[in-house]
């Protein structure tokens, strides 16, 4: 059978950093199996689903480069996509229960069941519904429901059993249903249940692998005994690891964890997000960097862990350094362009390619391209303390002086002239190179650390060198 393998947000928020991940694991299965990837939108939530969630989710996963093939924007032959288009057909298969008798009409009101649940902690026991409202008759419902008394519909569980849950990652997980109680299936505003609106799409959009994160495990077992009660094949389950904070406390906003979309503006290139959320959970070998195609072609089930994945912004910010110091230079320029000119007025982009190539190994996310060219559009540019404390040598201002009457001599200001210029010098003078370069490097640029010093001096150009190594030396 074909691979079929869904990805079904609630949009009641943005697409984060867990939602990337599971919609990334079943993208990669999809297209390791050249199966289908389905974008299905779970929106049966009315008070927090809204339409701005929809579209940062729908951005979020454009911008990781994770397309779907049927869904939202593209159709397919399984839809609607989005649930509320789908009320009939839950309504259908609710109709379906409630006949057979596998479902039932409750009408306890939440005083009722708050006092339920109170009684239950008071015994000791778990909280769960007493299926009072199975033994309601067939007059008593009906009446009830002339009188439009609010109601939720019920799964009546099936007592004395255990539903086992096949997992691709963990394996057998066993549940007794007596410990889950009748749960809703309809709501009191007439929409669907996850669990229930969920077990029917799957099965009607033929969806094969189940790959979600594992705080749906609980859901599970509710879902397959829906499918037992239609008479029907389950998929194929594989819950992955939860992720963590470097504390091993559960992710969240505090551990630097944020919309996929907003580590754009954050200066992350998406492949390197996409490389990374890979990485939480899923691994090969030893290997870090992975191009698109080399994720496609390795991922597996098998390669995913059991223990709980950790997230690290250092190390995202790490690997995103990979990935600019290995891109087509063109395309950073391009992402910097916008930062430098807000930062330093327009700029000729001929300078400012020179400029942002030459930082290329150096800048971690986009925006730190700003701080560290500040010299090569400003004089006034700040000195760090131990860039004076080169200047303040003594034999700083000779070898500045030195320094600026070898360079002015030269015609073609390039790198390799400027390098020979500095060798020469060292030589003549018996200086380690350091000697020179040290104090050239705090005098044009007040830092201690900057790209290859000839390349500096090239960018910089000629005149704007010499007169930075004058100011240096007085």
């Amino acid at each position: 059978m074909p691979v079929r393998v869904r990805f079904a947000p609630s949009p009641t928020g943005s697409l984060h950093i867990g939602g990337a991940r599971t919609a990334l694991f079943n993208w990669l299965f999809a297209r390791h199996n050249k199966g289908t990837f389905i974008l299905r939108i779970e929106d049966t939530d009315r008070v927090r689903s809204t339409h701005d969630a929809i579209k940062t989710i729908l951005d979020g996963m454009e911008w990781l480069g994770l397309d779907w093939d049927e869904g939202p924007n593209i159709g397919g032959n399984y839809g609607p996509y989005f649930q509320t288009q789908r009320l009939d057909i839950y309504n259908k298969y609710l109709q379906q229960l409630l006949v057979g008798g596998k479902a039932y009409h409750c009408f306890c009101s939440a005083e009722e069941l708050s006092a339920k649940r109170k009684l239950a902690e008071e015994r000791k026991e778990a909280p769960r519904y007493d299926g009072s409202c199975r033994k309601l008759s067939t007059e008593q419902i009906k009446k009830n429901l002339e009188e439009k008394k609010p109601y939720v519909v019920r799964f009546q569980m099936p007592a004395g059993e255990k539903t086992i849950v096949d997992d691709e990652i963990r394996g057998d997980v066993s549940f007794e249903n007596d410990l889950l109680d009748d749960f809703v299936i309809l709501k009191s505003d007439g929409f669907p249940t996850y669990n229930f609106a969920a077990a029917i799409d799957d099965h009607l959009m033929e969806i094969t692998h189940v790959i979600r994160g594992d705080d749906h495990l609980s859901n599970t077992p509710r879902q397959v005994v829906l499918y037992q009660a239609f008479g029907w094949t389950p998929p194929a389950f594989a819950h992955i690891p939860m992720i963590l904070g470097p504390d091993k406390a559960r992710l969240s906003k505090r551990h630097g964890a944020t919309s996929v979309i907003e580590y754009s503006d954050q200066g992350f290139l998406p492949e390197a997000v996409m490389n990374y959320i890979a990485k939480l959970g899923w691994g090969h070998k030893d290997k870090e960097v992975f191009s698109r195609q080399e994720l496609i072609e390795l991922f597996s089930l098998d390669g995913v862990n059991l223990n709980p994945a950790i997230f690290n912004v250092e190390k995202l910010t790490w690997l995103n350094g990979q990935y600019i110091k290995n891109a087509v230079p063109e395309r950073i320029v391009a992402l910097c362009e916008p930062l430098l000119i807000e930062a330093y007025g327009k700029q000729e982009l001929s300078t400012l390619t020179k400029i942002v190539k030459i930082f290329l190994d150096r800048i971690k996310v986009i925006p730190e391209i700003v701080p560290l060219t500040n010299y090569f559009f400003k004089d006034d540019f700040g000195f760090e303390e131990k860039a004076t404390k080169f200047l303040s040598d003594p034999m700083a201002k000779d070898i500045l002086k030195e320094l600026g009457e070898r360079l002015e001599k030269i015609e073609n200001f390039v790198r390799e002239d400027i390098e020979k210029a500095f060798k020469a010098m060292a030589a003549e003078k018996t200086l380690k190179l350091g000697q020179i370069i040290h104090p050239c490097r705090a005098a044009v640029s007040g830092k201690t650390e900057t790209p290859p010093m000839y390349d500096v001096l090239e960018v910089l150009g000629k005149e704007k060198v010499l007169g930075r190594l004058r100011r240096g030396g007085n």
